[in-house]
């Protein structure tokens, strides 16, 4: 029995036997058996990945376990590179929940019901990738949004606004569920078979009116799981609101099943298709990564800054995507590959320090009660390892060295910045455009995360329960350590990745373009001659800061030495944390530059003393930044239909006679419509 099959056997066992252990164990000890139980579910769905990037491929049908179509499970190098991803955080994720559920009791996600949905979440996020028909898919990506639900409602009692995030997060789900039921069986109706196998080879006979339609609502429905704009409404009220071991499964390890769905079906399945399919795709993709960093620079509520980050993130990943389609049409299959293998590689690091930052910001909720930046502060000295794991995730996040996001995003600028020399309009127009998107993201990124480290970790403490935060558990420092290696790994030597990445870009079709090689501590694009070397990057920029320093310190000593007194306060005291940056006064001058693209909304009230009105009592301002697309586009939309369901429930007046009539009249109108179609 070869190591896929087996380790995917284990994953599945250990994950079943985890909703037992979880519903029927004591408290004292149902956290540590369902954390060890889903850490398993990780470390072997991880290893079957593993095994699959480097070289090993497996398929299966089991016919009595579905019926009338049974199952169909297949794993390659592309489906193996998002299980590997998946089981790295699974597990990682796992220890981390453990001292996560320890401190919270038997509520939330310590409760029966969370701890035996917890280890089939991570099941299904292992599982999805190594679909391989129609209803196998279908069947397991509902069950992977079930359970997703089901773990973002494990606090409601808590907080009232869970439910209402839980809500936003049922309806588009099912929504892209809908039209991913549509596309794939108008598809698998067409190729006259279900199975991946059978959607590829019927896929030459179908016209391309058929084949637009399928990639169309396959791709809005992938997309909204991605998290992209403007089908991103749930992202940045369910990851906040559910538990931090839960956020960092859904926005490192979930949302990167949208991407994988798109490139699937739209590469592997489809074979690629025209120019308006991709510039679609990139047009999304832009989108996204602009407003969700936005977004994110206006928050002050830090898991909701994450949230948008992971939309930001996503859309730069989709951008790359949707540049390889372009690059394919156009013909030139090695600049596709480099832009896909850019892409693929991006999913890996943000999945890395993304988990890693939610699993930050829960140690900072765990310790304070606070996710506002305005109320945090001071963390650095009262939290210290936190607040280095979480230096480390925003360095990723920053896309500058010696972070890990550095070179996926480096990868994606050299794929587009080379795609100039592909002929073309649509290419002279798109692509500038796309490498500005890249670098306002990367800018912009770089004020989040200062603003985020700066006024939550460094400021002084404004408020008592930052002031009296004490560090987290053993156990959730060391999942989160577990992280922190893997984004220095990915830094250091992501070269390793190469084979795997060149493995998983074939899987779709681009055999032989070999876009990423080199050994582990280097990384090099035959195809358009360019090459790095993190290491030596690190190196150098080590070697500057330690000179900056040694020179600063040395200037300081200088200076000690002939004069000291104390800093001159201008007579107004010694400073005060009210005199510090908030994090939304941080925002303001971006909220300005951006002011016509964010809309904010702003209030000032003033209270006048009784006695005259020229004297003030009190004035109190109010500035908001609400999601504009989200007021624009959806909330029109369910201000309509409450008002549909309110003119309703005239119709229900309760008379029998009535709900007769409208059946007398319900059947008449079918079987005319009957009569009409034969």
């Amino acid at each position: 029995m070869s190591l896929i099959p087996a380790a995917l056997a284990t994953a599945t066992a250990l994950g079943v036997a985890g909703a037992p252990a979880g519903l029927v164990l004591p408290h004292r000890v149902r956290g540590w058996a369902v954390g060890v139980l889903t850490a398993g579910v990780g470390m072997a769905g991880g290893a079957s990945g593993v095994a699959a990037l480097g070289g090993s491929r497996w398929s299966a049908e089991i016919p009595g376990l579905l019926p009338l179509a049974g199952t169909h499970l297949a794993v390659d190098a592309l489906s193996g590179l998002f299980m590997a991803v998946a089981g790295a955080v699974v597990a990682a994720v796992a220890v981390y929940g453990i001292g996560y559920v320890a401190g919270h009791g038997p509520y939330g996600l310590g409760s029966r019901g969370a701890q035996a949905v917890l280890p089939l979440f991570a099941l299904t996020l292992l599982l999805v990738p190594a679909a391989a028909s129609v209803s196998t898919f279908l069947l397991l990506w509902e069950l992977m949004a079930l359970t997703s639900l089901l773990l973002v409602l494990a606090e409601h009692r808590s907080r009232p606004a869970v439910r209402e995030a839980a809500v936003w997060y049922a309806v588009m789900t099912h929504l892209g569920l809908v039209l991913l039921l549509a596309g794939l069986s108008v598809y698998a109706a067409q190729a006259r078979g279900e199975t991946f196998a059978a959607l590829r080879t019927g896929t030459a006979g179908m016209s391309p009116a058929v084949r637009g339609l399928v990639f169309v609502l396959t791709s809005v429905a992938f997309t909204s799981k991605a998290g992209l704009v403007p089908l991103h409404a749930w992202l940045p009220r369910a990851h906040p609101e559910a538990p931090s071991a839960v956020s960092a499964l859904m926005s490192a390890a979930m949302v990167n099943l949208g991407v994988y769905g798109l490139v699937r079906v739209a590469f592997d399945l489809l074979g690629g298709g025209p120019a308006r399919w991709w510039l679609l795709v990139m047009a999304m993709g832009g989108l996204s990564a602009v407003y969700g960093i936005l977004q994110a620079a206006m928050a002050s509520d830090l898991k909701r800054l994450l949230a948008y980050s992971t939309s930001e993130n996503m859309g730069l990943v989709v951008l790359g995507v949707g540049a390889s389609g372009l690059f394919a049409h156009a013909g030139n299959d090695a600049l596709a590959g480099l832009a896909l293998a850019a892409a693929l590689l991006h999913v890996v690091n943000h999945a890395a320090f993304k988990a890693l930052l939610f699993g930050a910001a829960g140690s900072v909720l765990r310790a304070t009660g606070e996710r506002n930046l305005d109320l945090l502060g001071g963390l650095r000295a009262r939290m210290p390892v936190t607040a280095g794991l979480f230096a480390v995730g925003a360095l990723g996040a920053v896309a500058l060295p010696p972070g890990n996001g550095f070179i996926s995003e480096w990868l994606l600028l050299q794929s587009m910045i080379h795609g100039l020399a592909v002929p073309g309009v649509i290419t002279a127009i798109v692509l500038p455009l796309a490498v500005a998107v890249i670098a306002l993201s990367a800018g912009l990124a770089a004020a989040v995360f200062v603003k985020a480290l700066g006024v939550g970790f460094f400021a002084r403490p404004r408020g008592e329960p930052a002031a009296a935060a004490k560090e987290s558990p053993q156990l959730m420092l060391a999942g989160m350590g577990l992280l922190a290696a893997l984004c220095a790994a990915l830094a250091l030597v992501p070269g390793l990745l190469g084979n795997g990445l060149d493995r998983a870009v074939t899987a779709v079709g681009y055999a032989g373009t070999q876009p990423v090689s080199g050994g582990g501590l280097r990384v090099r694009l035959d195809q358009v001659s360019a090459q790095l070397s993190p290491p030596w990057v690190v190196a150098a920029l080590t070697l500057a800061l330690g000179a900056v320093m040694t020179t600063t310190g040395w200037t300081t000593r200088r200076r000690q030495r002939r004069t000291q007194a104390r800093l001159w306060d201008c007579g107004g005291g010694a400073p005060t944390p009210r005199m510090a940056y908030t994090a939304t006064s941080f925002a303001e001058p971006l909220q300005r530059v951006f002011d016509d693209v964010l809309a904010p909304e702003q209030d000032v009230d003033v209270t006048p003393v009784r006695e005259s009105v020229y004297l003030v009592e009190r004035v109190k301002f109010r500035n908001r930044v609400p999601d504009r697309i989200e007021h624009r586009l959806y909330r029109p939309v369910l201000d309509f239909l409450a008002a549909a369901g309110q003119s309703a429930r005239r119709l229900a007046g309760g008379s029998v006679h009535t709900y007769l009539g409208y059946g007398f009249f319900g059947l008449i109108t079918l079987l005319v419509v009957l009569v009409v179609g034969w």
